[in-house]
């Protein structure tokens, strides 16, 4: 074989099989789970947009359950669980919007980074369901709990 014809063939080996380009796009979903799994929450920069939208979406997950007083240490666990799962499926569903195709026409099937969103989307709505669908209402103190507290409040500003 000729030096010329081995170029050629080394080239075309190594040359893209994908003609938009989308090899070189990575939906990151695997490196941002073995983050999350170092780092934990400290991976979640409350400074940003995501990290602010990410601490609202857990004190209302909270408050829907009776506020953090009535959140048992379990609860909270889960709690912390589903903000992960749900920072996890916002970055692969900006992806999947990016990529403009669900499925691979070429093999006739979906991306692999589709089924890895539906586990995703199962997983957060397990957690939810362990927490309950439905919102719960704050302790409210009785009568006399509440004169109690409000005579030491009196008590304390004579």
């Amino acid at each position: 074989m000729s030096p010329e014809n081995k170029r050629k063939k080394r080239k075309k080996a190594t040359e893209s099989r994908d003609p938009r380009g989308l090899n070189a796009l990575k939906h990151g979903l695997h490196s941002l789970k073995a983050t999350m799994k170092v780092l934990g929450n400290r991976a979640i920069d409350g400074r940003t947009k995501v990290g602010r939208a990410l601490a609202q979406w857990r004190i209302a997950i909270i408050n829907d359950l009776g506020g953090a007083q009535s959140v048992s240490t379990a609860q909270e666990q889960i709690v912390e669980l589903a903000v992960k799962t749900k920072l996890l499926l916002d970055s692969v569903d900006a992806y999947l919007l990016q990529n403009g195709s669900l499925v691979n026409k070429r093999k006739r099937c979906l991306y692999p980074i589709v089924r890895e969103r539906q586990v995703l989307a199962d997983a957060l709505a397990r957690y939810l369901g362990q927490l309950g669908l439905e919102r719960r209402c704050k302790p409210v103190p009785t009568l006399g709990e509440y004169l109690a507290e409000r005579g030491q409040d009196m008590a304390g500003a004579k």
